[in-house]
């Protein structure tokens, strides 16, 4: 008795997908890969956390609140000008504020009030530069990383070659080669952007810092806190 049987067909060949393609090339590379692959996250994570760090900073917010209120502080509006500043967080306004208040402080001269804005100032840019050392160490050990896993699988396609004496496969000899010069590339792709963050958060402070230090001394050489300073002194 015959029984009919459906034909038997094959699925199609699946295209391996972005993640499992990584995954092949981390084992390819070795160690040395997967602490690249692991100091590629954390200097991903570092950039995005830097970025929502300084946002609320108010890096980018221009400063807009806080040169109003410097216009009512050298128009002798002090009230109105720390109304306006105390509803603000951003560095700018909190060292302006800091400023203003120094300048306002009874027992306080002007070397006095400078020296307190100034230190509040260090601690602001302190806090604004927190992370970029990590940058800086991404940038610094993804390269060496990279050669280092270069070198350990440079010498295992010699020793590869050594060992095969005369039957030696140059095509397997070639592929040992490119695999271990991955880490050198996956080295670089991780030092690049780091690089790029670092000099544009960088840029960032710079700018910061510049900002700071010319509120301040808006607030405290001005008539204004001339005046406040000799009422102080009194």
């Amino acid at each position: 008795m015959e029984t009919n049987s459906l034909p038997v067909t094959t699925a199609p060949d699946v295209p391996p997908d972005v993640l499992s393609r990584g995954l092949d090339l981390i084992h390819l590379g070795g160690p040395a890969m997967w602490a690249i692959a692991a100091l590629s996250v954390a200097s991903l994570t570092l950039i995005l956390w830097k970025v929502m760090r300084l946002a609320s900073m108010g890096a980018w917010s221009g400063g807009r609140q806080t040169a109003r209120a410097l216009d009512l502080w050298k128009q002798g509006k002090s009230a109105e000008a720390l109304a306006i500043l105390d509803r603000r967080h951003s560095l700018r306004a909190i060292l302006t504020r800091t400023a203003m208040r120094a300048a306002m402080e009874p027992g306080l001269d002007r070397e006095g009030a400078e020296a307190e804005t100034a230190r509040v100032a260090r601690g602001l840019l302190a806090q604004a530069g927190w992370g970029l050392r990590g940058l800086e160490l991404a940038v610094s050990v993804g390269p060496l990383l990279g050669l280092l896993g270069t070198v350990t699988g440079m010498i295992e396609s010699f020793q590869s070659l050594q060992a095969a004496g005369v039957r030696a496969d140059t095509a397997t000899l070639a592929g040992g080669i490119w695999e271990a010069l991955l880490t050198t590339a996956a080295g670089m792709a991780v030092a690049i952007p780091a690089q790029i963050a670092l000099v544009w958060f960088e840029g960032i402070v710079d700018r910061l810092r510049h900002d700071m230090e010319d509120a301040a001394t808006q607030v405290l050489h001005s008539p204004r806190a001339a005046l406040a300073l000799r009422q102080a002194a009194e």
